[in-house]
């Protein structure tokens, strides 16, 4: 076995499984540690009804309890952007700021598609 293969991991139902558990752990550390990702799945908690409530085709449904969950992916990828920052850089850097700022515009522009796709459906 070479190098590149020892470090691989597992395969088929065994990697699946793992898989599970790394995400299980990454969405536990993200209620646990950011308030803001606590704050959105309370959002998402009322609005995903909602959104299958006031939806009146597949599409629309779609469309509106999608644009609640990708809020909940862009907030998760963004505190992972900010960890690897505070972790690689605990003093003060322009690039890290720049990096922590553009994670959260990317909150806040996946918070406007969401106003405009629920906007465009409901009125």
């Amino acid at each position: 076995m070479n190098d590149f293969e020892e470090f691989k991991g597992k395969q088929g139902l065994t990697r699946l499984i793992n898989a599970l558990g790394y995400s299980r752990d990454g969405l536990c550390a993200a209620w646990k540690n950011e308030a803001a990702f606590r704050e959105e799945v309370m959002l998402a908690a009322v609005a995903l009804p909602l959104a299958f409530y006031l939806g009146k085709t597949g599409i629309e449904r779609a469309l509106l309890a999608g644009s609640i969950i990708v809020i909940l992916i862009v907030e998760i990828l963004n505190s992972a952007v900010e960890a690897v920052v505070d972790k690689a850089s605990p003093e003060k850097h322009e690039l890290a700021k720049r990096a922590k700022d553009m994670g959260s515009a990317a909150v806040l522009l996946s918070l406007l598609n969401a106003a405009v796709i629920w906007a465009c459906v409901l009125l």
